[in-house]
């Protein structure tokens, strides 16, 4: 007789709105086969913290599978188009001015053979000139200008691209999405979890109503209703290694044009986003408390807008690190339940959307410990490598106040010493399969922060010194071009996805 399961879990319950919340229950609406039910808890009366208004490219795929149409997001979350993030005054001040490089999405040169292009470039020395000079989205961004379709060319383009949005209408969107799709939402505040050997059984809302559910997810925040205070999954504290543990945010009147970039500023004991939105210009400063009092953190943050303020600054206290385990019985926690890291490269929608998709791939049916086992491992794993590429940001600075000598100071992890020495020996980056951030990425950060390697791949010497020049200048001319058959920002919002101006104005 064969004895494998094969019907699975059919009640998904949702405790928990917001970005997280709606982003699960829309790729539950569309990829879970017929007969689950998947109901989402959310009240009114509880607020999302609403951090992620930058994202990076990954979010394109999500919203492509969901079949949305991407100037329809755009438009509907006020949303502008992202090629980058720029960090100014990461690697100390200039006598001309902050310092400044940009974390481009897309490509930079082209490989040849076995050997990366930053080689090439390496190889060239200072007549290679800029490494930005060799990525078509960094001289894009350069000139805030966007585009998608550049039509034929003979080279891929190179670009790459991602958004800047109001999380708040993102959620608010894809509950349209879910909705119409049969999820049913439930309002209400939870009052009591009902756990029965190490599973929750039922959340009990106001008013003595029960929900049961055979799968349980997670969405309630910082709090972890479910994963931590009803299960105990436990929580790995990061502050040692990203020692910010702050944040104020507030929106601001837009100022000049809209920039295709989210900016990150370096201050006296942490850094300030600006992400610009068609209605709005998101501001806030991640800081440490150690090192800034709450008012100064206030004085820095205002002072620091391109235009005035609407609103009051509002305060979030966080701690960076994640659960010990994401996966506990039959609770899967997605978002701030998982666990915080801070917003300097964009990654928390981004670590949603892969807790949703690494879900989906390890879907339960039934009592599945090794898959929650697998589904915890990949988790650590992924939140492990995304902690690194901040870290670096911290250690490898060139500034001189007491809080970034303390972070320069700070020991860090095996694996991003061994990356970093790695790097300044031989120019060489290693990307494992469950790393976010590629060899690009890292290249850049390294690269902006002052790292000049010592010697580059022996087998770029195999082209002559003409050969080189050539080859440098046709990588040029290609980045150039592209960036030079694109409109302006503004121009193509305006003639793809701009929203109506009563929108916003609201």
């Amino acid at each position: 007789m064969d004895k494998t399961k094969t019907t699975p879990s059919p009640n998904v319950v949702i405790v928990g709105g917001g970005t997280a919340g709606w982003m699960a229950a829309a790729a539950f609406a569309r990829f879970l086969p017929a007969g689950w039910t998947v109901r989402l808890i959310e009240s009114d009366a509880i607020g999302t913290v609403g951090v992620g208004e930058a994202t990076i490219p990954q979010l394109r795929l999500f919203n492509a599978h969901l079949g949305i149409d991407e100037d329809a997001f755009v438009r509907a979350t006020l949303g502008t188009f992202k090629l980058g993030i720029e960090f100014v005054g990461w690697s100390g001040p200039k006598s001309s001015g902050d310092s400044r490089y940009l974390h481009a999405f897309g490509t930079i040169g082209r490989g040849m053979g076995l050997v990366p292009f930053h080689h090439y470039w390496l190889r060239g020395g200072e007549a290679a000139g800029d490494l930005w000079d060799y990525s078509p989205t960094a001289i894009a961004a350069r000139g805030n200008r966007f585009a998608r379709d550049l039509g034929r060319t003979e080279l891929p383009s190179g670009v790459a691209w991602a958004f800047q949005f109001d999380a708040a209408l993102y959620a608010a969107f894809l509950r349209r999405y879910a909705e119409a799709r049969g999820v049913e939402r439930i309002e209400g505040q939870v009052v009591h979890v009902a756990v029965d050997d190490g599973n929750i059984a039922s959340i009990t809302l106001e008013g003595d109503r029960k929900v049961a559910g055979d799968l349980f997810i997670d969405c309630s925040g910082f709090r972890g209703l479910l994963i931590e205070e009803a299960l105990h999954a436990g929580y790995e504290d990061w502050t040692h290694l990203l020692p910010c543990d702050r944040a104020l945010a507030v929106p601001s009147a837009n100022a000049g044009a809209l920039t295709p970039y989210t900016r990150a500023t370096a201050k006296e004991a942490g850094w300030q986003w600006r992400i610009p939105l068609q209605h709005r210009c998101g501001n806030g400063i991640v800081y440490s408390s150690a090192h800034l009092s709450d008012d100064r953190a206030a004085d820095i943050l205002l002072a620091g807008l391109d235009g005035a303020p609407l609103a009051d600054p509002r305060p979030l206290r966080f701690r960076a690190g994640r659960r010990k385990r994401a996966w506990v019985g039959n609770c899967i926690a997605l978002g701030l339940a998982a666990g915080f890291m801070e917003p300097l490269e964009s990654t928390s929608i981004h670590l949603v959307q892969s807790g949703i998709a690494r879900l989906l791939q390890l879907l339960p049916a039934g009592d599945s410990p090794a898959s929650a086992a697998e589904f915890n491992r990949q988790t650590a794993r992924e939140w492990e490598a995304i902690r690194d590429f901040l870290i670096f940001h911290y250690h490898a600075n060139g500034r001189d106040e007491p809080f970034w000598r303390a972070c320069r100071e700070a020991a860090i992890p095996d694996s991003l010493a061994a990356r970093i020495a790695l790097f300044r020996e031989s120019g060489r980056i290693v990307h494992e399969s469950h790393e976010l951030f590629t060899e690009v990425a890292w290249l850049q950060v390294m690269t902006g922060q002052g790292i000049r390697p010592q010697a580059y791949h022996p087998l770029a010497d195999d082209l002559s010194a003409a050969e080189l020049a050539e080859y440098l200048a046709l990588a040029r001319r290609h980045a150039q071009g592209v960036a030079a058959r694109m409109p302006t920002h503004d121009a193509f919002i305006a003639a793809h996805a701009a929203a109506a101006p009563t929108t916003v104005a609201a």
